[in-house]
């Protein structure tokens, strides 16, 4: 056997289910045996009082005498397979008649009427002797000083006793065996099984992040474990891929900006361009600066355990969103219709709402044409506040719905228009933070942005 199996957990925990199920069939066989024993006990006892009674009763009719015949005649009738046990004797324990040769010594002592266990090992039907065995009888006084005893060979009994006690022991050695067996197969299956997941794990550590761990397909807890981890490994993935994105995309988006910054601090240094290129340059620092605070507050946000605890009114945040963007989209000859409800109030951080729905209007108008329309609502449905932002624009495509969510992605391949890829993924962490489902959709024209409380 495995040292490995021997160590296991499983097989540890196997060996306590078995002791404990050890003890309660031992309880339970010795409640068998028990109840069985003492049931062959009353029904002896049972035959032994039914035999005094009909002794008795001849007692009475034919006397002294006719007791004496009844217990020749029984004697005479009694089977060898029969175990009963007679003996009148005088007031000094001197045999008269019946299948005992002697008073039994443990029996001199007794009170009428009195039960005794003694040992016979003396002869019955004759001299012959036989090995002793136990039995039991109950003594009376007869008038004139004689004594009776009547009672039953115990031997069948004992012999039945033994062999109920080496059933059961032989049942409970059994049980042990299958029991034992039972948890050497549960054991080495569940130890086989985390041995998979080891296996994956160890993969996993030296670099294989694409490994699953396979699933039994039982449903039990082990596999629950499985999807959760598989779940755990996906997400992981998706992080570190996220990752490697967002460092290529850092490179990538910052590389022509500090490159033009280079150039123009060179500019300067040559003694060229003069205010215009240091003003340009800071504009440009400035951007740079933008970018990682808003990365930095992306990873904060994140990271942050959950949604803060304070009431946040969503009419209050909506409306002073729409507020601060509708100059800005009528300056641009555009359209801003909003249709704010009232709505039950959210626990969660306002600022950060506000930043959300200022960054989805900032896109709104961004790339809605002029004489477009962009519509902001606020109504109640069956699962709470539904905040609705919905714009006239290009639209993002199907396909690329998931993605936009990416720090650095934009859907416009050509970077043409202002900004740095990260107004939707503040929009996504500040959605996730707060449990919040966000759903892109199609306006027909347009774009159309649930936030589903």
């Amino acid at each position: 056997m495995p040292i490995k199996l021997l160590r296991s957990f499983a097989f540890r925990q196997g060996l306590v289910y078995l002791a404990l199920f050890a003890l309660s069939a031992l309880a339970l066989l010795g409640f068998i045996y028990g109840f069985s024993a003492g049931y062959l006990s009353r029904q002896t006892d049972a035959t032994i009082a039914a035999e005094i009674t009909a002794l008795e009763e001849r007692y009475q009719a034919a006397g002294l005498a006719g007791l004496q015949r009844q217990i020749a005649r029984r004697v005479r009738r009694q089977k060898p397979t029969t175990s009963s046990l007679y003996l009148l004797a005088d007031r000094n324990y001197r045999p008269l008649t019946g299948n005992l040769s002697r008073w039994p010594a443990a029996a001199r002592r007794e009170e009428a009427g009195a039960w005794v266990d003694f040992t016979i090992g003396g002869a019955v039907d004759g001299d012959d002797f036989f090995a002793p065995r136990p039995a039991r009888a109950r003594v009376f006084r007869l008038r004139g000083g004689y004594r009776l005893l009547v009672g039953r060979d115990l031997h069948d009994l004992q012999q039945v006793r033994e062999a109920i006690a080496r059933a059961l022991l032989l049942g409970l050695l059994i049980t042990f065996l299958l029991a034992l067996g039972g948890a050497l197969v549960s054991s080495r299956s569940a130890t086989r099984r985390i041995e998979t997941i080891n296996q994956a794990a160890r993969d996993i550590m030296q670099g294989d992040l694409s490994r699953r761990i396979q699933s039994h397909g039982s449903g039990d807890d082990l596999d629950q474990l499985t999807e959760n981890l598989n779940r755990m490994l996906a997400r992981i993935e998706q992080l570190m891929s996220g990752v490697r994105r967002v460092s290529d995309n850092i490179a990538h988006d910052l590389r022509t900006p500090l490159a033009r910054l280079r150039g123009r601090l060179e500019s300067i240094r040559d003694g060229e361009g003069g205010g215009a290129a240091l003003d340009e340059a800071l504009a440009d620092t400035d951007r740079l600066l933008a970018t990682f605070n808003s990365l930095l507050r992306i990873a904060r946000i994140e990271s942050a355990a959950g949604a803060a605890g304070r009431a946040v009114d969503l009419a209050a945040v909506v409306r002073d969103a729409v507020e601060l963007y509708q100059p800005l989209a009528e300056g641009k000859g555009q359209s801003v219709v909003a249709h704010i409800n009232p709505a039950p109030q959210v626990r969660g951080d306002h600022h950060l709402w506000f930043q959300a729905l200022a960054n989805l209007l900032d896109n709104a108008v961004k790339f809605t044409p002029p004489g477009g329309r962009i519509g902001v609502e606020l109504a109640t449905t069956g699962r709470g506040p539904q905040i609705t932002v919905t714009d006239s624009g290009p639209g993002i495509a199907e396909e690329m719905r998931e993605k936009v969510f990416q720090r650095f992605f934009r859907a416009e391949q050509s970077r043409s228009t202002a900004g740095n890829g990260l107004g939707l993924s503040l929009v996504k962490a500040v959605a996730d933070m707060h449990r919040v489902t966000i759903t892109l959709g199609d306006n027909r024209p347009g774009l159309r942005v649930e936030l589903q409380f």
